[in-house]
């Protein structure tokens, strides 16, 4: 089927959201019992670690580490923000940079100064969007990001958005005294789609639509480690309690350029797989065996491919067995361990 699709319905009474496109799943947020990234705690500082540049903290969900930290004594109280999922029997990962993110502005409050997103072009158009958030903003010394959502949006609609950004933050750093509590909750996955997924999209939230839509055999299709990529190469894609580990092949075609073809072919395709799979963490890929001249297509199909995907990832490079590695956030929770909590789908 032609065309974007968002789908919002339950797996086993847990929130679900899915992002179809062409009839191929693009996205998919399963919720979970740990807590959501985007969360803020008033958290207070326990004890550092040494030798890693971090401490760990109190808050009322157990254990989190925040890393570069300067002139936090134990005992001392902060605000944090939840940055991704924490692996079993780790500390959550957070941060002191919060942010207050909807579907139309990101209230920065570290970060002082009016901006609009680079990707809207038109000069009076971005005039215009500096208009309404000076108005909106006024002299308040938190900073503001307008989204490229805003490109196609009503002022209006723009500016309820920002003053509901505002007050929550003004709210929320009112209340960075005091034990440890946890002051929002962080967005699921239906707010999530609807504040991400921006594009035209048809929206379906009929109760049993992951069933008359297809989404739950997509699902289905994600528990097994093989991919099958264009032009008849395949791969497999395994996490271990290491790392990710990426092996690709070229399946039949026995042509000169078939190593760089399937290469290339799972670099575009590893962010979707990667998102849908929620795997993050070191990533190892082992390629198809090709000349190192064919090295430079490659970094640049796999640079081009992780622009325009919205979790942070690092590409290491090369190693001296010829691997490629990347590093990428844990902004998500593995999917077998979301259908295991979820009651699992089959």
């Amino acid at each position: 089927m032609k065309g974007r699709q968002i789908i919002l319905d339950h797996v086993n009474g847990r929130e679900a959201a899915a992002l179809i496109v062409d009839g191929r799943l693009e996205d998919l947020l399963i919720d979970n019992d740990g807590p959501r990234p985007g969360a803020i705690y008033r958290a207070v500082a326990d004890r550092p670690v040494k030798g890693q540049g971090g401490l760990f903290l109190r808050t009322p969900d157990g254990t989190a580490f925040l890393r570069q930290v300067k002139g936090i004594a134990p005992g001392d109280t902060m605000l944090v923000q939840v940055t991704g999922h924490a692996e079993e029997g780790k500390a959550l990962p957070v941060t002191q940079k919060v942010l207050f993110k909807s579907r139309y502005a990101i209230v920065t409050p570290d970060a002082p100064g009016l901006n609009v997103s680079r990707s809207i072009k038109d000069d009076d158009l971005r005039d215009t969007l500096l208009g309404v958030a000076h108005e909106v903003m006024g002299d308040s010394p938190m900073g503001l990001i307008l989204r490229s959502s805003c490109e196609t949006t009503a002022p209006e609609e723009i500016a309820e958005d920002i003053a509901a950004m505002a007050d929550l933050a003004t709210a929320v750093l009112a209340d960075a005294e005091g034990a440890a509590e946890c002051l929002t909750e962080g967005d699921g996955p239906h707010v999530l789609a609807w504040r991400d997924w921006v594009e035209p999209a048809e929206i379906i939230t009929a109760e049993g639509s992951f069933a008359s839509h297809g989404v739950l055999e997509m699902i289905e299709a994600l528990r097994t480690p093989r991919v099958i990529l264009p032009g008849g190469g395949f791969a497999y894609i395994e996490p271990t309690r290491a790392l990710v580990a990426v092996d690709v092949n070229t399946g039949a075609d026995t042509s000169p350029a078939a190593a760089l073809k399937v290469n290339i072919a799972l670099a575009r395709d590893l962010p979707r797989q990667l998102r849908l799979r929620g795997l993050g963490g070191q990533i190892t890929l082992d390629l198809a065996p090709m000349p190192k001249k064919d090295r430079r297509a490659f970094e640049m199909a796999i640079k081009a491919a992780f622009r325009a995907d919205s979790i942070e990832t690092v590409m290491a490079g090369w190693t001296l067995l010829g691997h490629y590695e990347l590093q990428r956030q844990r902004a998500r929770m593995a999917l077998p361990v979301l259908l295991e909590e979820a009651g699992d789908t089959a």
